[in-house]
C-alpha cells in the first residue's frame, strides 16, 4: 500500500515554503517517525517524518522546489517490510557499518545545505582572492523583511537602565538546589525577568498592546516571544499565558521552546502571537544594544551581559552585578515617561525580588 508523504500545514498566513533537503533516498528502509525531509517558510524550518514504516518508493519533489501544505512530495510503500525497516522500529541505536552507505547521501545533502547559509571562511596566511555568491533562504529574507518593516513602521525609541542583580544571585545560590530537586529544571535568570515583565506590564498595559489602523488592540494576557539564536537565524517562538506561570513553569517552557528550536522542531503555532518580546544579547558578551521591535508588538526588553561594577549604597563604594538593561518600544502608542516607568518598574523588581515566589 502506498502512503503519501504530505507537507504539514504551515500556519494561516503561509502558502508555501522550500523544500531544504531529503534525509531519506528512494529505496531507503523507512520506520515510524523517521524524519524524511525538512522544509523551510518564511519563519520556520520544519520536519516531516514517516507516518507507517516501509521503503521509500518515491519521490516528487526536488531540493529547492517550491511545495504547499497538503502537497505530496513523495510515497512509502509500506506493504514492504524489510529486515532494516524491522531494524529501525526496535532501535534507536546508530546505524552500523553495513549501512553507511545509506547514510552518507543525506548527510551530505544536510551540510550542502547549511554550507549555503555559511560566509566563506578567511584563510590565515593564503593571498588567494575570492568572493562567494549564495542565495539568502526564505527564513532569512523573512528575518530582513520583518525587520526592515519595523523601522519602517514604528517610531522606535530606546531607553535604558542598570539592574543590580545581586539579590536575584543570592536567591539562585541559596535555593537552586531545592528548586531543581523540585521542579526537575535550573533556576535561571530568564524566569525572574519574565516575572518582571508580567508585573510591570499590569501597570503598564500599553507595553502589551499595538496599533493596528486606527486602532490600538490591548490583551488580557501575555505572550512572551523569547529570541533563540539558531544556525539558521533568529526565531521570536511565544511562551503562552506567561502571567500566569510560576517560576518553575518559566524555566520549563523556555527550555522547551529553546530545545525545539535548535532542533527543528518549532512548529508554526509556536511562532504565532507574542505581545511582548525580550531578547538576551547577553549570552554573546553584548555590553550594550537597541533591540528592534518584533511587529507588530511595541516592546522589546534587551537584557546584557552581567558585569561587576562599583556602584555606591548608603554612601559606600561596593561591588556588585550589574547589568544594563534597554527597552525599544513604539513611541506613536507609549509615551517616553510611561516607558521609563515600565523599565523602572522591571528593575525594582529585580532588586527586590520578594514577590516572586520560589515554590518549594
Amino acid at each position: 500500500m502506498d502512503i503519501e508523504i504530505k507537507v504539514p500545514s504551515l500556519g494561516e498566513s503561509e502558502s508555501e515554503a522550500t523544500l531544504i533537503s531529503w534525509l531519506k533516498k528512494e529505496g531507503d528502509a523507512v520506520a515510524v517517525d523517521d524524519v524524511l525531509a525538512e522544509i523551510e517558510s518564511d519563519k520556520i524550518t520544519m520536519e516531516i517524518t514517516a507516518l507507517d514504516a516501509g521503503v521509500l518508493k518515491s519521490i516528487s519533489k526536488q531540493i529547492d522546489d517550491l511545495v504547499e501544505p497538503g502537497e505530496v512530495i513523495g510515497l512509502i510503500d509500506s506493504s514492504v517490510v524489510t529486515e532494516k525497516t524491522v531494524a529501525a522500529e526496535t532501535t534507536t541505536e546508530t546505524p552500523s557499518v553495513i549501512e553507511t552507505s545509506q547514510t552518507e547521501s543525506p548527510v551530505e545533502q544536510t551540510e550542502t545545505v547549511q554550507m549555503q547559509n555559511q560566509s566563506p571562511v578567511i584563510e590565515t596566511g593564503s593571498s588567494e582572492r575570492r568572493e562567494e555568491r549564495v542565495p539568502m533562504s526564505r527564513l532569512r529574507k523573512r528575518i530582513a523583511e520583518r525587520l526592515k518593516s519595523a523601522q519602517n513602521t514604528a517610531a522606535m525609541l530606546t531607553t535604558f537602565n542598570e539592574v543590580n542583580l545581586q539579590p536575584v544571585m543570592d536567591l539562585r545560590s541559596r535555593y537552586g538546589k531545592a528548586f531543581l530537586d523540585k521542579h526537575g529544571v535550573k533556576l535561571g535568570f530568564m524566569s525572574f525577568f519574565v516575572r518582571a515583565v508580567s508585573q510591570a506590564i499590569s501597570k503598564h498595559p500599553a507595553l502589551n498592546a499595538y496599533i493596528e489602523a486606527d486602532d490600538i488592540v490591548y490583551h488580557n494576557y501575555l505572550d512572551v516571544g523569547i529570541a533563540v539564536s539558531t544556525e539558521k537565524g533568529l526565531v521570536v517562538p511565544a511562551l503562552r499565558d506567561a502571567h500566569l506561570m510560576n517560576l518553575a513553569q518559566i524555566e520549563k517552557g523556555i527550555s522547551d521552546l529553546a530545545i525545539k528550536a535548535r532542533d527543528g522542531g518549532l512548529v508554526p503555532d509556536d511562532l504565532k502571537g507574542g505581545t511582548f518580546s525580550i531578547t538576551n544579547g547577553g549570552v554573546f558578551g553584548s555590553m550594550l544594544s537597541t533591540p528592534i521591535l518584533n511587529p507588530p508588538q511595541s516592546g522589546i526588553l534587551g537584557m546584557h551581559t552581567i558585569q561587576k561594577r562599583a556602584v555606591v549604597e548608603d554612601d559606600t563604594i561596593v561591588i556588585r552585578p550589574m547589568m544594563y538593561l534597554a527597552l525599544s518600544y513604539d513611541h506613536r502608542l507609549i509615551d517616553g515617561a510611561d516607558a521609563v516607568r515600565f523599565l523602572v518598574a522591571v528593575k525594582e523588581t529585580l532588586e527586590y525580588p520578594g514577590s516572586l515566589t520560589l515554590d518549594l
